[in-house]
């Protein structure tokens, strides 16, 4: 591989000249420029990442470590994530969690390791102490779709709870009284915050929401399955199951089948996080989105304004119901009202 003392001899210029050229210094002329030009695209130089990031205390790197890299909406956040990078010049490194704090920890530890210059995470719980150490030793960092209450890091994430109502008023539209949730880990942020917003939308058809129709899952599909489960067990069933995360969704619609029951007629079922799967369920899902790629988005430029000695602003952006056919009122599947291709109801910040 060629070198910069290569690039010096094919372009008859110092060290130091081709070396400010490379840079972009502006004491280098247009004419010395153009020669470093020449022999770069002749030699094939590339320059030399480790050697610039030891000179500019940079490596144009971002650290991402997300929760579970087998759950679509995180696999469409890093891609978004990965995307704006990219078209900010940094490269992206990704860690998976795996829903465990100990795991997060691992990552956090090599990604600083490798001298990244700022670091996003979607946290597993309430805090493991590595992520924690390293927010408060100043490392450039931003929460993205979950965060921690009482840390100093912006949050970028989305607002589900005028989806939430929108879906509980689709529901209560459709004639179901009895609804249930199947709930994300409590000691993260959304598990707790979609229980909350279900439970108030609730309250403003004055229904309650029971202990028993709470199922406790831990946003992958065979806790899904589980909550499922005892629901149909119970003496009164709910009418409609919500599950808190895309995966629990999917076993729950496994467990229902498993029964010989199905949705909507036996049954209904929705989601929180829309994934391109439900599209092609039978039926398709009905399902609260997420701006996912905007989220992304947002926070790598949130993340780039920390690294530059900025504050960096918290971003929260809407989430929106999709309305299809998995809630129909039960014993009436050709009821009208769910039979019209996926309507969209947005909700307001």
């Amino acid at each position: 591989m060629a070198s910069i003392k290569d690039v010096a001899v094919e372009a008859g210029l110092s060290v130091a000249t081709v070396s400010r050229a490379l840079n972009g210094h502006p004491s280098v002329s247009p004419a010395a420029r153009r020669r470093v030009e020449a022999a770069v695209e002749t030699l094939g130089y590339r320059p030399n990442a480790v050697a610039r990031s030891l000179r500019t205390d940079r490596t144009r790197t971002l650290g991402l470590v997300i929760s579970d890299v087998m759950n679509p909406y995180f696999t469409e956040l890093a891609r978004s994530v990965e995307e704006e990078a990219r078209a900010l010049g940094y490269s992206v490194v990704i860690g998976n969690a795996d829903e465990r704090p100990d795991l997060q920890d691992h990552h956090v530890t090599t990604l600083l390791d490798r001298r990244i210059d700022g670091l996003l995470v979607s946290p597993t719980d309430g805090g493991s102490p590595g992520m924690l150490a390293a927010a408060r030793a100043g490392t450039p960092m931003v929460f993205v779709d979950r965060w921690i209450p009482g840390v100093d890091v912006p949050v970028v994430r989305s607002d589900g709870r005028a989806a939430v109502r929108d879906l509980v008023a689709h529901l209560h539209g459709l004639g179901h009284r009895r609804l249930a949730i199947i709930a994300g880990p409590a000691a993260t942020t959304t598990g707790r915050e979609r229980v909350d917003a279900f439970r108030e939308a609730l309250g403003a058809y004055g229904l309650a929401l029971p202990g028993t129709y709470i199922g406790q899952g831990d946003f992958q599909a065979e806790s899904g399955r589980r909550a499922t489960e005892r629901f149909l067990d119970l003496d009164e069933p709910p009418e409609v199951v919500f599950a808190a995360d895309n995966l629990m969704a999917l076993g729950a619609l496994d467990a229902v089948r498993a029964r010989g029951l199905r949705v909507p007629e036996d049954i209904a079922l929705a989601a929180f996080d829309d994934i391109p799967w439900f599209v092609h369920t039978d039926p398709p899902v009905t399902a609260i989105a997420q701006p996912t790629r905007d989220l992304g988005r947002a926070a790598v430029r949130a993340l780039v304004e920390r690294i530059a000695g900025r504050a960096g602003e918290s971003v929260t952006l809407p989430a929106r119901l999709v309305v299809r056919r998995s809630c129909g009122k039960p014993g009436k599947p050709g009821n009208s009202s769910i039979e019209s291709p996926s309507p969209v109801r947005r909700s307001t910040p």
